[in-house]
């Protein structure tokens, strides 16, 4: 038969897909490797998080609970919700793909920023949609560019806050002036994965929307001031017919047993949790105080990140401190993909990992 396909092909949009590339994670033989470049919380997991986890071992042969009632349950408790309007998923980035394969068909657009989180762009080209991406100012989310972009078309907005890679945030009464500016058709999610981070009084992760929307969902996820980044863990809030397609479109055991014991101890886990905010709140200062002293940009966060930026020509360009750096097992994000190929990404480390990075870049810069 006249065109007929001598074999399987994906549908359009899949081959788009630029896929996703995490960040190296190896230095070179024989040199100590100090990774700072996948915002991993340098104080490891909680104790309690890794006994639990331990303490699976002996029931692997046994599927987990395929609601994970446990963990919402917990979730619910630490912040006032309805535990049936939560579901888990295996890290954020599974339940931004089913919030995006619920609400976006081919043809359908979804918004993001020109600097947001790769997974938004993958999802929407997955689902057979149209990624948008609006420009930001100042590396910040732009209300305005965003609302420009909504066409009928449009049915769904992510927005992630704080952003990473540029560790930049929205004030909540600019997220709510987003949420009033979009029909009530179009699904804003917002992805508040650094959320516990941020120590702004003009700063809310959305839980107020979420509570009073039929047309928000915030998502968060446990892969970084928790550290359980290993086990693929979070979570999402939502309205309860948002909840209710998620669940449709959601593997049955999407979540294991050994990610749903740590997470509920982690969650209850509160010392550790502050210990971690301790140790950022003290060397995201030093960091920025010590990088801008030595000629590098740095924009400042709210996250447990940094973005770095150097010249644009010359010896002393992202790509070059990134080789010096990795000659020395210093593992930073290039960061290029997300339309900064200027900058590195430099994560908050441990206190030895931190003073060598700011050493080893004083001395690239002198050099």
């Amino acid at each position: 038969m006249q065109g007929e396909l001598n074999r399987p092909e994906p549908r359009a949009g899949v081959m788009q897909i630029e896929a996703y590339v995490p960040g190296k994670s190896k230095a070179p033989a024989g040199v100590k490797l100090y990774k700072l470049s996948s915002n991993e919380t340098p104080l490891g997991a909680s104790p309690r998080a890794i006994e639990a986890y331990d303490g699976l071992a002996r029931q692997l042969e046994l599927y987990p609970d395929g609601s994970a009632s446990a963990l919402r349950q917990t979730i619910a408790r630490k912040f006032g919700l309805d535990a049936d309007r939560i579901v888990c998923g295996s890290g954020s980035d599974e339940l931004l793909s089913l919030l995006t394969n619920a609400y976006v068909g081919p043809g359908d657009e979804g918004i993001f920023t020109e600097h947001g989180f790769l997974v938004y762009k993958i999802a929407v080209l997955a689902a057979g949609g149209v990624p948008v991406s609006v420009p930001e100012k100042n590396l910040t989310a732009d209300v305005d560019a965003i609302l420009a972009a909504v066409t009928p078309r449009t049915r769904i907005v992510y927005l992630a806050n704080p952003n990473n890679p540029t560790g930049t945030y929205l004030p909540f009464d600019e997220v709510k002036r987003l949420h009033a500016g979009l029909p009530k058709r179009v699904l804003l999610v917002l992805d508040a994965a650094y959320a516990e981070y941020v120590k702004r009084n003009d700063y809310a992760s959305g839980l107020e929307l979420v509570a009073h929307n039929e047309n928000v969902v915030m998502t968060r996820t446990f892969s970084k001031i928790h550290g359980l980044a290993n086990l693929r863990l979070g979570w999402m809030v939502g309205p309860a017919h948002v909840v209710d397609a998620v669940n449709r479109i959601r593997g049955p055991f999407n979540v294991n047993g050994a990610a749903i014991a740590a997470g509920v101890a982690a969650m209850e886990d509160q010392a550790h949790v502050d210990s971690a905010l301790a140790h950022n709140e003290e060397w995201l200062p030093k960091l920025t105080e010590a990088l801008t002293a030595i000629g590098i940009g740095v924009t400042p966060s709210v996250g447990n990140f940094l973005l770095l930026h150097f010249p644009k020509g010359g010896t002393k360009t992202a790509r070059h401190a990134d080789a010096y750096l990795t000659e020395r097992g210093l593992i930073l994000r290039a960061v290029g993909a997300y339309g900064l190929p200027d900058c590195l990404r430099l994560t908050v480390g441990t206190a030895e990992a931190n003073e060598k990075v700011i050493a080893a870049l004083k001395t690239f810069m002198a050099a």
